[in-house]
């Protein structure tokens, strides 16, 4: 306390001073529009200018539950289209006829929370399980493509066998033409896969489109996996086709995980071909 009273007395001339300046000003912009008018934009440009900087903060922290709700909302949306329904509007109310009802692929949302990416067999961790509906051998992918195929399941965890790794086999064809081919990984370049048994008549340019076949029970048909970079064409047939992945497989976050709900039906009946 004495140290604040010393402090006054010390500079009572130029607390004084600045006191009487405060007024002045206070009592020029109460009594001139013109000086009113540019505090009051001052205050706004300045409180404008910090409010801008904490919204950009509160937004950056909140990227995180955005993109887990655009990923959910990716996944019910999916699985709307996935719904064919016949509706028949009668008075106020709507009857849906359920044999009209061919839901093929179900969609489940998941976040990956480990990805190896620079090993010969790379993996990926889920942090969805059995507890939440999902089983091996189920198609994973993003928006920008492929990811891999669920391998094993814990309650709540599943393993996923990456793209950019020796084991994964996945059936693609050219966007612009019904030939198709094996995409495998050579183990070089995360960034590069490569596809094997596409036959010698397929014409191939750098820069066309590979999408998933379609006859792999675990992917549905026409999903992006990435352009052709470049391919070398050898005693008559292609020795090496490289494409470039849509997917920064080094940067996965949220994911989806395609349940085909006719699997089962689809693999008694090709193991009853198999079987004759």
């Amino acid at each position: 306390m004495q140290q604040i009273f010393f402090f006054i007395r010390k500079f009572r001339y130029f607390l004084l001073f600045l006191l009487l300046e405060i007024l002045a000003v206070a009592l020029t912009i109460q009594h001139h529009s013109y000086h009113t008018s540019k505090f009051i934009n001052s205050a706004n440009f300045i409180s404008g200018g910090i409010y801008n900087k904490v919204n950009s903060i509160n937004e950056y922290f909140l990227l995180k539950s955005e993109n887990k709700m655009l990923s959910e909302e990716n996944v019910r949306l999916k699985n709307l289209l996935e719904q064919t329904e016949i509706n028949y509007n009668e008075e106020n109310f709507t009857v849906i006829d359920s044999s009209k009802y061919f839901q093929k692929y179900e969609y489940y949302s998941a976040k990956v929370i480990n990805n190896n990416y620079t090993k010969r067999n790379n993996t990926l961790t889920l942090n969805k399980g059995s507890k939440q509906g999902l089983t091996p051998d189920l198609g994973v992918i993003n928006s920008k493509g492929i990811i891999g195929i669920v391998e094993n399941t814990s309650s709540n965890y599943s393993t996923v066998i990456s793209i950019l790794n020796k084991s994964s086999k996945i059936n693609v064809h050219l966007k612009n033409s019904n030939h198709f081919g094996t995409l495998i990984w050579d183990g070089e370049d995360y960034n590069i896969t490569q596809i094997v048994d596409i036959p010698r008549q397929a014409k191939i340019k750098i820069g066309d489109t590979v999408v998933t076949g379609g006859k792999s029970i675990m992917f549905p048909e026409g999903i992006n996996v990435g352009i052709i970079k470049d391919f070398t064409f050898e005693n008559n047939q292609y020795q090496k086709i490289n494409v470039l992945l849509f997917n920064d497989m080094s940067a996965i976050g949220y994911v989806e995980v395609i349940k085909n709900l006719q699997k089962i039906e689809q693999k008694k009946l090709e193991q009853q071909v198999n079987n004759e």
